[in-house]
């Protein structure tokens, strides 16, 4: 039996899908040529992260398709209802990435209170001429031990943020449609722990009451989680992160919130308009960037291989 990885699998996967006597094909095929692939090579499985889109149209075509799985969390560009209304499975890995994103969190948030997305531009031009002028320009960091975090979106992504912040000394606010509360294990490198209870809240409470926020919610269908209204009944100063998906921040009002010093940095992972974000958002001087690489450590994705496989091996098993 034959898997398309389209969008690659890591070595670990490779190797577990492999031993398990499947073929396993990791040629890049172009969007529109999918389809016909699939067909013409009798694979019966097609592996994807968030660049190849299994629409309607590829799933008509390709009767011979039996699992469409994602690597990853994120399913939107994914058809997955009529997907397994014609019968086909449909998986993803909702746990292998958590923590890989939240440590980019954490990493566009030190880079925020610190000014790195700016000293890093700065000092290759001006580090040798005007060393002390950068100095007192970046003298003026902040602590996020004590500060309030507040988590839009409280799945798993949410509270490996929420235990990493736990870890540092944050609060931690958070709100979620669909959680009331969560317990939030803590762990120590000596095998130590302590679970935190957070109960959720409404998102205008935590708009208000976060020093920083971070946002963890899927692709809106219509309409921004954060917009104008929003920006505006936040703390001034604050600080915020996405490292969920595109589209759910009004780009043009967060321009307008950092320009006004209503919003002190943004960290962006993603963006509305990928793999082309708005120049204005990539040249502006408070936004630290990096090109939706949220889940790209090499542990995540020997664990997304390796998980992929399991579920693969499970469902198509005698």
């Amino acid at each position: 039996m034959k898997i398309l990885a389209n969008d690659g699998i890591s070595k670990a996967g490779l190797i577990a899908l492999e031993d398990a006597g499947y073929e396993v094909i990791t040629t890049k095929v172009a969007q529109e040529q999918v389809a016909n692939y699939i067909n013409t090579n009798d694979v019966a499985v097609i592996l994807v992260r968030s660049a190849t889109k299994v629409r309607k149209d590829i799933i008509d075509a390709c009767p011979g398709l039996k699992i469409i799985g994602r690597g990853g969390v994120g399913m939107d560009n994914i058809d997955v209802e009529y997907a397994r209304e014609k019968g086909i499975h449909v998986i993803n890995t909702p746990a292998s990435s958590s923590d890989s994103v939240a440590e980019l969190v954490f990493a566009h948030l030190f880079s925020g209170v610190r000014f790195l997305y700016d000293s890093n531009r700065q000092m290759p031009l001006e580090g040798d001429t005007n060393f002390e002028g950068l100095k007192k320009a970046y003298a003026n960091g902040t602590e996020l031990r004590g500060k309030t975090l507040g988590i839009i979106g409280f799945g798993r992504i949410g509270r490996s943020v929420a235990r990493m912040a736990l870890g540092l000394g944050m609060r931690v606010v958070a709100t979620d449609k669909f959680v009331d509360e969560a317990e939030v294990r803590v762990d120590f490198y000596n095998g130590q722990f302590i679970n935190v209870a957070i109960k959720t809240e409404p998102v205008e409470d935590i708009l208000k009451e976060a020093d920083f926020i971070s946002l963890h919610v899927p692709a809106q269908k219509e309409g921004y989680v954060i917009g104008k209204a929003e920006f505006e009944t936040m703390k001034d100063g604050v600080g915020i992160v996405n490292a969920s998906r595109g589209g759910i921040i009004d780009e043009v009002a967060l321009l307008a919130a950092l320009d006004s010093g209503k919003v002190s940095f943004a960290g962006l992972d993603v963006f509305e308009d990928e793999p082309k974000p708005a120049v204005q958002v990539l040249m502006h001087p408070k936004v630290s960037l990096t090109p939706h690489i949220g889940a790209a450590t090499l542990e995540a994705q020997d664990r997304i291989g390796t998980e992929l496989a399991e579920q693969i091996c499970s469902l198509l098993k005698p």
